[in-house]
């Protein structure tokens, strides 16, 4: 599919022929689906964690005698209903990771590329660099084009100016391309892609 390019300040610069393979698959929500969930359960640190019954302080004697004084009867303060007790089926430590074959997060990476292509939302641009760190000059560009809401990804590395200005402009978030992920793309109403981004994209999702 041939895209046109255009360049920060708006101005067109020419044509890219997109691979098919990659901005033209049919775009699966399953597999979108199962890829968010893989990338959210990576970020989930699993270190919370409470005292259950035997690993609260205190003492193991019983608290009073069994019979006599009209209580129920107790063997010990650290269980659950106790004040001060041991939590009762609490979290614990443990990692949410869930595996994902390789080939199925590059199928939600295409799916998430093609999702974009398909609703007129994928921006191609010559370059992303900027001369000076500045976010007006930046957020007006993004105004000409009416972006409000974009995932820029570059090829190797952000313009360190680039990813000055980004940094103070609300909903707008730059990335390499070696981070490029269906989350942030999803979560974007816009995807801009340099031209080397789009090379490097193409390489390793081919």
């Amino acid at each position: 599919m041939k895209v046109k390019i255009t360049t920060l300040e708006n101005k067109a610069d020419g044509d890219i022929e997109l691979s098919d393979n990659i901005f033209k698959t049919d775009v699966r929500n399953d597999i979108l689906a199962r890829v968010i969930q893989w990338q959210r359960a990576r970020k989930q640190a699993g270190t919370h964690k409470v005292k259950e019954r035997g690993e609260v302080h205190g003492t193991t004697k019983k608290p009073f005698a069994q019979k006599g004084t009209g209580n129920a009867r107790q063997g010990s303060l650290k269980g659950p209903h106790q004040r001060g007790g041991g939590v009762a089926h609490g979290p614990r430590a443990r990692a949410h990771t869930i595996k994902l074959p390789k080939k199925v997060r590059q199928l939600g990476l295409r799916s998430a590329l093609s999702l974009k292509a398909s609703e007129g939302k994928l921006i191609i641009l010559k370059d992303a660099k900027l001369k000076d760190a500045k976010t007006k000059i930046l957020a007006g560009h993004l105004d000409k084009m009416n972006i409000s809401s974009a995932l820029l990804i570059d090829g190797d590395a952000v313009d360190n100016n680039l990813r000055s200005a980004v940094s103070n402009i609300k909903n707008v978030d730059a990335l390499p391309e070696i981070g490029a992920n269906v989350f942030d793309i999803l979560k974007h109403d816009n995807l801009i892609l340099t031209v080397d981004a789009v090379k490097q994209l193409e390489k390793r999702l081919a």
